[in-house]
């Protein structure tokens, strides 16, 4: 059986596929109301911040569904 050589890169839906599941992380991560002392807080912090990192080193750009209080790219 023939070794296939792997992608330099995610295909077009894959890079749908990731994008969806970031924004449901998103989601889960922005949705609880907890307090910014708290450990729990911080660790979603850390989380979210790779996640948006890992969002624009795929699709080169800042997450759309990300909103900014209203100003936000998100409808």
């Amino acid at each position: 059986m023939a070794r296939t050589k792997p992608s330099k890169q995610l295909s077009q839906a894959e890079i749908e596929r990731f994008m969806s599941a970031a924004e449901d992380l998103h989601t889960s991560i922005v949705r609880p109301l907890i307090s910014p002392t708290c450990d729990h807080y911080r660790a979603l912090r850390a989380v979210h911040e790779a996640l948006l990192k890992s969002v624009k080193d795929i699709t080169g750009k800042d997450a759309a569904f990300i909103r900014w209080h209203g100003t936000g790219p998100a409808n």
